[in-house]
């Protein structure tokens, strides 16, 4: 299990990029983690699962709301095992 930092910039907010990021982790019922905007337009999305896992919900983020967004980066780091569940913040 890896903890994943990744931040999607483009127009990110107000377009339902949160929910969508929701819905698409629910998919994967082992993956914990948050998803919240950032004061700068950025959305910064943390999740907390296998690789594969968090590799796939972030490819199912980046095809749902491809028009919007124009760059993704991200790093990785252990996992701390702090979330019970993936949440909007």
């Amino acid at each position: 299990m890896i903890r994943r930092t990744t931040h999607f910039s483009g127009t990110v907010q107000g377009v339902g990029f949160r929910f969508t990021a929701r819905a698409a982790a629910r998919r994967y019922p082992a993956l914990r983690g948050y998803v919240k905007n950032l004061p700068d337009g950025r959305v910064e999305l943390v999740a907390e699962a296998d690789d594969a896992d968090i590799d796939r919900l972030v490819a199912d983020i980046q095809q749902h709301m491809e028009g919007y967004v124009k760059k993704t980066t991200g790093f990785d780091s252990p996992a701390t095992g702090e979330f019970k569940d993936f949440s909007i913040r």
